[in-house]
């Protein structure tokens, strides 16, 4: 090789690490901004890497979200539907619709988009009142079943018109995947999604880190004061998504009554899981997955994931002796930090 080839690649070679530093000085003197506000009856928090906030357009693709798929916008397309009118779907709306029918059919229909009725019957949702009766219950299930109800053209069709239809256990997953688009779409790679609890990660933080998320130990608290980790995980590049009874419950007659209701029996779960985590590539499908995982219990729950095994699972569950135990998916080990 001649003197004049050797000296263009040593110059090639500089102009390649100088480019490389001054890229990685830029980065890192990239502020991270911290945006949060209200959606969805709940909170977001989002720290990403970029020179100005983008919170104005976050709001404007989340209010996007909720004029679909909002439970508590009387004005959105669900609450529209759900009221009897005859509403027009848009693309989220059929996104997600057509999602969750593929994950019911996925589990064995735990995780269901009719289960409404039974869910405000028993005090969650719209209102609060006595535990129903048997008759109640029994009248309320056929209102509830996913196979009966159907999209075509734009057009939600309903075998029961007193059939209701509630995205809140997968609008806060999508919510974040429509945030995280947003922020992909203008180059942004080191971020944080939090709506609500439910996250989406990618890149690194601002300690130059992964980002590591928190599982709290479930303990009956409705006040939500106890705030103890159970564990903390390594969530990089995925979706997280948490789903557990020991949040939401209450008492009456002196017999705990779990906010998770079994779309097949009409009643609170009454399955050894207390607290279901899901780890996938998108976090509407692990916003439906920890709640399907909440109705199934624990040993269906682990016959999912092997069908499944782009997702992974941390799951706390409750022995015969009322000690807390956990069971995670081998994929998960990695992702353990605590």
């Amino acid at each position: 090789m001649s003197k004049k080839k050797i000296g263009w690649r040593i110059v090639f070679l500089l102009f390649l690490i100088i480019a490389t530093i001054n890229i990685v000085l830029q980065q890192r003197n990239t502020p991270y901004q911290h945006d949060e506000g209200q959606v969805f009856g709940t909170y977001y928090h989002i720290t990403y890497q970029n020179d100005t906030s983008l919170n104005g357009d976050i709001m404007a693709e989340l209010k996007k979200v909720d004029d679909a798929l909002s439970m508590f916008n009387k004005n959105s397309i669900i609450a529209r539907i759900n009221r009897g009118e005859n509403a027009e779907t848009n693309n989220m709306f059929n996104r997600v619709f057509k999602l969750a029918e593929e994950i019911s059919d996925n589990t064995d229909g735990a995780f269901d988009i009719t289960v409404a009725p039974l869910v405000n019957a028993w005090g969650f949702g719209f209102k609060t009142g006595a535990p129903p009766t048997r008759h109640a219950i029994d009248s309320l299930r056929s209102a509830v079943g996913y196979k009966t109800v159907m999209l075509r053209d734009n057009r939600i069709f309903k075998q029961n018109p007193k059939t209701m239809l509630d995205f809140s256990a997968i609008a806060k997953g999508y919510g974040c995947d429509v945030v995280a688009y947003l922020l992909e779409r203008r180059g942004i790679e080191n971020y944080m999604i939090e709506i609500g609890g439910e996250v989406v990660t990618h890149g690194i933080s601002e300690k130059r880190l992964p980002w590591k998320i928190g599982v709290t130990k479930p303990t009956d608290d409705s006040t939500a004061v106890d705030q103890e980790l159970q564990t903390v995980l390594n969530v990089k590049d995925m979706a997280m998504a948490t789903s557990g009874n020991y949040r939401n419950f209450y008492y009456r007659g002196g017999k705990k009554y779990a906010h998770t209701i079994d779309p097949s029996t009409g009643y609170p779960v009454q399955h050894n899981i207390l607290s279901a985590t899901v780890l996938a590539k998108r976090c509407a499908e692990a916003d439906a997955y920890a709640t399907a995982f909440m109705v199934m219990g624990l040993d269906k729950a682990k016959k999912v994931l092997d069908k499944h095994p782009e997702l992974m699972a941390y799951l706390i569950y409750s022995d015969h002796q009322g000690q807390l135990q956990v069971w995670y998916s081998p994929s998960m080990k990695g992702k353990i930090l605590k």
